[in-house]
């Protein structure tokens, strides 16, 4: 009879123990967790454990029958209270909104008082194992095969007691408190400015401490990619000033010299004037090309391109554009042909000034590269079936197969002791580029070293939806 007294009280005893565990697992759940649903349901389930323990407190205090049972009983509900007064300072904590402080309430009072309630409630088991031992040392029989049974679920409920203790500050508190002091120390790092973004925090489990360390490890991978992204603009930015100044230099440098000429009468004739002339005209056309390219590529990095798209006829328009191209390259000695292979009532959706820019700025690249001295150009369009392809070859220099894949990125020059030369800012090719992604097509090119190169892009044809109208039914 003693010993199924004694197993109903250990009952009780390791129930009470799971319970203030869980309020425990809970307060530190409360203290991480970013849900407001989460924290109300946790509050939630902290009330009605603490009523539970407290019913089986009264359970446990009516069933002490020696004045040594009641004091320890008395003890216990005494250290009960001292953790449920930690507790509800961590609660109060986080309902003002200070996680701080209850961290602290957590770590500091919550853990002490767990410990002081645990070792009370293992001091209570070990007292009933002794008294326990002391009723088998008084029996005159031999226990029966019921006895031992009774001693073996003693042996595990007082194991698994001891099992949960474990699991519960060595799995669960431990773990905690060291994921917060490596996330305490990261977000000092980028509170100073120098935290170190490539340094990962660690996630293992899925629990809600794995959640918001995951998300947390997420918001780290953003802030690198971020700061990584503002490195490669700051790199970009300085070497456009570098690419433009050096640009701008030389015909500034050109014009000031022929304006010198012009001023000092080196230009007597009416031949030099003119030539003098001529020469300051186009050099302010190239920096004027520049001021544009550069004024584009402001547009692009915040995409305010200004596009008037309209119904284009592919053969009209190009016919325009070749007789305006043809007088510029006929003044500079380069030969041009212009063949349509399409039906002369194709149409696209495009933005005509938008596309002649894209043109033209082609052009300018393989006039600035023939090396040849009968140099050409030709222009072919074809229709390749929901498409308009448009080609431009010239017979120039060539583009190095290790430069081909890189040529429309924004700043890349292949062979830049050449463009140094040449001029160009870098950023022609990649404006192109985006010119054409943003009319839906795509743009492309093959070379070969000394042959020349051919530029292609293709635009989507404008199809007529038919009206339900005038559908025959």
């Amino acid at each position: 009879m003693r010993s199924q007294v004694f197993m109903t009280k250990t009952a009780q005893l390791n129930e009470i123990s799971d319970k203030f565990k869980e309020m425990e697992i809970l307060a530190y759940s409360m203290c991480v967790t970013k849900s407001t649903n989460d924290r109300a349901s946790m509050l939630e389930q902290s009330a009605a454990t603490k009523e539970e323990i407290n019913s089986l407190l009264e359970q446990l205090d009516q069933m002490a029958v020696t004045e040594d049972e009641k004091s320890r009983v008395k003890n216990i509900t005494a250290y009960y209270q001292g953790f449920t007064d930690a507790y509800q300072k961590v609660t109060d904590s986080i309902e003002n909104g200070n996680k701080t402080q209850a961290q602290e309430y957590c770590n500091l009072e919550l853990f002490k008082a767990a410990n002081k309630l645990s070792d009370e409630l293992a001091s209570y088991i070990e007292f009933y194992n002794a008294d326990v031992d002391r009723v088998v040392a008084n029996q005159s029989t031999v226990y029966d095969s019921g006895n031992y049974a009774n001693l073996i679920v003693i042996g595990l409920i007082v194991v698994s007691l001891i099992a949960s203790l474990y699991i519960t500050i060595f799995k669960v508190v431990r773990p905690i408190r060291k994921t917060s002091k490596e996330l305490k120390v990261i977000v000092k790092d980028m509170q100073s400015g120098h935290a170190d973004l490539t340094k990962r925090v660690t996630v293992k489990g899925n629990d809600e401490i794995s959640e918001l360390c995951q998300s947390f490890e997420q918001m780290r991978e953003q802030l690198k990619q971020s700061s990584e992204e503002r490195v490669l603009n700051e790199k970009e930015n300085r070497e456009l000033i570098s690419n433009i100044s050096h640009d701008l230099k030389t015909p500034i440098t050109a014009i000031k010299g022929y304006v010198e000429g012009i001023m000092d009468g080196v230009a007597d004739t009416p031949e030099k004037m003119e030539k003098y002339v001529r020469t300051i005209y186009n050099k302010t056309n190239e920096m004027d090309l520049l001021i544009n390219e550069l004024t584009i590529y402001s547009k692009i990095d915040t995409n305010r391109i200004p596009y008037n798209f309209s119904k284009i006829n592919v053969a009209e328009y190009f016919e325009d554009c070749v007789e305006e191209i043809g007088m510029d390259l006929d003044s500079k000695g380069i030969g041009l042909s212009y063949i349509n292979y399409a039906e002369d009532d194709i149409v696209v959706i495009m933005d005509p000034e938008q596309i002649r820019r894209v043109i033209h700025n082609i052009i300018s690249n393989s006039v600035k590269y023939l090396d040849k001295q009968n140099g050409f150009i030709n222009i072919r369009v074809r229709d390749v079936g929901d498409f308009v392809q448009f080609e431009f070859e010239d017979n120039g220099r060539g583009i190095a197969a290790k430069d081909l894949p890189y040529i429309f990125e924004r700043f890349y020059r292949a062979e830049k002791s050449r463009n140094s030369a040449t001029g160009g800012s870098g950023i022609g090719l990649s404006i192109v580029k985006k010119i054409i992604e943003d009319h839906g097509g795509k743009i492309w090119a093959t070379s070969k070293e000394s042959s020349g190169t051919t530029m292609y892009f293709v635009i989507r044809k404008y199809q007529e939806v038919p009206n339900e109208q005038n559908i025959d039914h």
